[in-house]
């Protein structure tokens, strides 16, 4: 059985920094590439960041560039989110996802390869 659970999510101020985790279970996390979505109240979810199978690519959305780091570690099978100089929008519910990465496109796993998600609050 699939499970993905997040944590390290929090309040934090302004600039702050906070670094989440997913671990992965049930099934060959290293043949999966692993994401990071998230969703605030009263919008869609979206894609944050992606890291392919191995680590050897990662993408970023362009809100989030050169702020968070998406990393992976196969032998613990847990990926991380490191975010750095939190800003209030980045407020939202953070969900991890197991998916596939195809000819430069991240395609998101079904449902039971979500993550339930860890609540972010950036907040003076």
């Amino acid at each position: 059985q699939v499970h993905l659970v997040e944590s390290g999510g929090g309040l934090v101020q302004p600039g702050g920094s906070l670094r989440l985790s997913c671990a992965a279970a049930g099934f060959t996390f290293s043949s999966r590439a692993m994401s990071w979505y998230r969703q605030a109240p009263g919008l869609e979810r979206e894609l944050v960041a992606f890291i392919t199978q191995t680590g050897g690519r990662t993408n970023y959305a362009d809100s989030v560039k050169g702020r968070f780091t998406i990393s992976r570690d196969n032998a613990k099978n847990t990926v991380y989110l490191q975010m750095n100089s939190l800003k209030p929008d980045n407020t939202a519910v953070y969900h991890c996802n197991a998916g596939v990465y195809d000819g430069g496109t991240y395609y998101p796993g079904r449902a039971d390869y979500w993550g339930q998600g860890t609540q972010v609050t950036v907040s003076s």
